[in-house]
């Protein structure tokens, strides 16, 4: 992040101190897009579906530049830096706050799972289910998923292997071998640093462009998911959606508010500020579309840029609790609606073997679901087959996980950046305060 010294590279996106004209705020623009897109998805639900290249390509065009984004970022930030043992801390601390958000999202997903029982009553024959032969891709991907397979697939075969298939685990290991290695060039590594810089730059001023098409890839996104799912199709599940979504903003609460109240700023001020990148990952259900924006918005209210850099990418592949949230309900809801017996300790095994698991999903299509295929097939208790009966609603359920995950990690950067001293607690109190 060691670009946004200059200025000029990020200044599209840096946080607003006065907001005379409401009609050019993106918030206000997304969401007349995602009422559109709803309109459409009810009244023309063909046309609609129709809609989804629009998301799609948004997607797209946030993504080429991902990989490179977090590269560029941990390399600068562990760069400037300028010591190894600093960045090993920061990596610890960030572990360890990670790690007890996901441990709080797995207790959560526990414990309302079993007092709201969402698939008490419905008693689903898994033979019954005529949506196994969809389950072919997830079932693949899940065969292949396993704790040597997620180490393995940490190392890169080749240099840009990791860009090329778009796998942040890859990046972050590439990245972080290369900060290490600038570090102990020393001066002779300023000029490559300079380039890198330069890199940001550019890659700052697409993010800033791609930002005009926002509007359009949301209205794309949430008109197929409309048109697609419908309303009244999804009555019969309608009570774990509903339930899911208050359990969600439960987590946020409940994880975000300590360290917003020992940092001391505001939540609400907080949650306000990113309400541009909360309303596109609704709509996109997916949080690698405001990773820049993310890091920007951060630095801008007093966070250390190089920290930033390494932590908020991070969290990405280790800080995955809207996931875990997920998973939890997802896996218990499915014991209920198939009556398939599971007592307590066996629940809290497998949400935390999901908890595990879900570390090696960053970079594959479908990864939530692919974890929750993977790891009931390791479990062999829940019929794999139930899992059909969340085709239909995935991406709704996305809806609800991904924003949670945008909150917590960014309240998780805050955090590691004032336990370790690299937080502008003036400037953070004049922006959220």
């Amino acid at each position: 992040m060691a670009v946004m010294a200059h200025g000029g590279a990020t200044a599209d996106l840096h946080i607003p101190r006065a907001r005379p004209n409401l009609w050019k705020q993106l918030w206000l623009w997304v969401l007349a897009a995602m009422v559109i897109g709803v309109i459409l998805g009810m009244f023309a639900p063909q046309t609609a579906v129709k809609m989804q290249p629009l998301g799609d390509a948004f997607i797209r065009l946030i993504s080429m530049v991902i990989g490179p984004l977090i590269f560029c970022t941990i390399v600068n930030g562990i760069a400037n830096m300028a010591d190894m043992h600093r960045v090993g801390r920061i990596a610890v601390k960030a572990l360890v706050v990670f790690e007890v958000m996901t441990l709080g999202a797995v207790i959560l997903a526990l414990v309302a799972a079993n007092v709201l029982k969402p698939g008490a009553g419905m008693n689903i024959d898994p033979a019954a289910l005529h949506g196994g032969a969809n389950l072919g891709e997830y079932m693949e991907k899940a065969e292949e998923f396993g704790f040597s397979a997620f180490l393995l697939n940490i190392i890169p075969k080749t240099f840009v292997g990791a860009f090329v298939q778009g796998n942040v685990l890859q990046v972050l290991f590439l990245a972080m071998f290369s900060g290490a290695a600038l570090i102990w060039m020393g001066e002779k590594a300023r000029p490559l640093l300079d380039v890198l810089d330069a890199v940001l730059q550019m890659i700052f001023r697409i993010v800033a462009m791609v930002m005009w098409v926002a509007p359009l890839g949301a209205f794309g996104a949430i008109a197929f998911t409309v048109g697609k799912f419908g309303v009244g199709t999804l009555a019969s599940l309608g009570t774990l959606i509903g339930e899911f979504y208050l359990v969600c903003i439960l987590f946020v609460f409940v994880a975000a508010m300590p360290i917003a109240w020992w940092c001391g700023f505001s939540l609400y001020k907080f949650i306000r500020l990113f309400r541009d990148e909360l309303l596109i990952t609704v709509a996109t259900t997916s949080s690698e579309t405001v990773l820049p924006r993310i890091m920007t918005k951060l630095t801008d209210i007093g966070c250390e840029k190089g920290l930033v850099g390494f932590v908020v990418p991070a969290g990405y592949s280790f800080n995955l609790t809207g996931a875990c949230l997920y998973l939890g309900m997802v896996a218990i809801f499915l014991a209920q609606a198939t009556n398939t017996p599971m007592d307590l300790w066996h629940q809290l095994g497998l949400l935390l073997l999901m908890a595990i698991t879900s570390k090696g999903a960053a970079g594959i299509a479908g990864a939530a679901f692919v974890v929750l295929t993977a790891t009931i097939a390791m479990d062999h208790t829940i019929p794999v087959a139930s899992v059909a009966l969340m085709l239909g609603i995935h991406r709704l359920m996305s809806q609800g996980f991904s924003p949670t995950f945008i909150i917590t990690n960014a309240v998780a950067a805050m955090g590691v950046a004032k336990w370790e001293g690299a937080l502008d607690t003036e400037k953070m109190k004049a922006a959220i305060g």
